[in-house]
């Protein structure tokens, strides 16, 4: 397994030079090191003086890059697509619909990309995945999607199963399945086995988002006012998701102790600016990614004080908001809602009180 390692930051900041500066930081250590783009423009070719492909190519010991294509990973997707169909399938309808036609919906780049880290993650080829991507609220949504995912999946299997809808088609699943797959699925199987297995791959993601060893992000700001709030609030929204920030990298900028304020509990590291090629400089002044700091985890839950504890910095009260349906909670604040799956002990015990109160919602049941 591999550490996967982003960077947030409002465009402009010094995203992707922070990215090649902490890939050659881990290659230089031995690390076996893959840096992954998802801007198909030519700034990271540009940057590393090296053409980019998309596929994984080594530029330097231990350095390897890759340029990530939707449109081609979109015709291998649906290539495998096809293949599924023709195995189980004794008519494939989608023989005649061929990848190379197929155009990019919104939101088809983020789940794209995400397969694509899950799948270079997966080969064992590589100890760090560094991942240069859009660094704002669409790579946050990209890493929530497992959680997202998992809720509509928790749900919705619920309602079909007891919904008239679920219960009048159940007779007709077994003789249809028969008939057109080679298998005898029951209603039940139909409900059950997909989704299980796809739940066991959506478990996976979330359990890899909620350990800082295996995923991390770090804040990359100068030091203009729009660019340290942008920070802060990806700060707050990557809590939202489950994802830990680790630290900040303060680019082309002194830290202040206004600054190191701003972000407390954060480390702020100051990063030099570049000279031509080289990057020494900025790889020394990185901080040391491995080790995992005490920062706060984006939730915590008290059974004893029968409290949950949700980290949300950069906003402040007005922006978040708490409701409650069934047996979950679920937590808007920017422009992302969290839906939490609350322990046996409290589900489906009502909100007493809740507070936010530095930085925290705190959550009393």
């Amino acid at each position: 397994m591999s550490l996967i390692l982003t960077f947030l930051g409002k465009g402009g900041s010094g995203r992707t030079t922070m990215a090649i500066a902490a890939a050659k930081k881990f290659a230089s250590s031995g690390k076996r090191v893959l840096l992954v783009g998802q801007d198909p423009g030519p700034t990271l070719g540009l940057l590393l003086g090296e053409t980019t492909s998309n596929s994984p190519a080594e530029i330097t010991p231990n350095l390897s890059v890759v340029q990530l294509f939707s449109t081609i990973m979109l015709e291998q997707s649906w290539e495998q697509i096809k293949e599924l169909e023709a195995k189980y399938l004794r008519s494939p309808t989608l023989k005649n619909v061929y990848g190379q036609e197929l155009g990019i919906l919104p939101g088809m780049d983020s789940a794209l990309a995400l397969n694509a880290i899950r799948e270079y993650d997966k080969s064992d080829r590589y100890d760090v995945i560094v991942y240069d991507g859009p660094g704002d609220n669409n790579t946050l949504r990209m890493m929530g999607i497992p959680e997202v995912l998992s809720w509509y999946v928790r749900r919705f299997r619920k309602v079909l199963g007891d919904s008239d809808v679920g219960k009048v088609l159940a007779p007709f699943i077994q003789p249809i399945t028969s008939a057109i797959l080679n298998v005898s699925w029951s209603a039940d199987d139909l409900a059950k086995e997909p989704s299980d297995r796809a739940n066991n791959l959506l478990e996976e993601g979330k359990a890899a988002l909620a350990n800082p060893k295996r995923v991390t992000a770090y804040l990359v700001t100068t030091a203009d006012p729009i660019a340290i709030a942008a920070a802060k609030y990806l700060w707050g929204s990557a809590q939202q998701v489950g994802l830990t920030v680790s630290g900040v990298l303060l680019n082309q900028a002194e830290a202040s102790e206004a600054i190191a304020t701003e972000f407390a509990p954060l480390g702020v590291n100051a990063i030099p600016s570049r000279a031509g090629d080289d990057w020494q400089p900025l790889i020394e002044a990185l901080p040391d990614f491995q080790t995992v700091s005490q920062v706060p985890q984006p939730m915590t839950v008290d059974l004893a004080a029968r409290q949950v504890r949700v980290f949300l910095p950069g906003f402040d009260k007005k922006q978040v908001k708490l409701t409650q349906y069934g047996p979950e909670i679920t937590i808007e604040a920017g422009d992302q809602r969290r839906n939490i799956d609350l322990p046996s002990p409290l589900r489906g015990q009502p909100v007493r009180g809740a507070k936010y109160q530095s930085g925290y919602l705190v959550i009393s049941f």
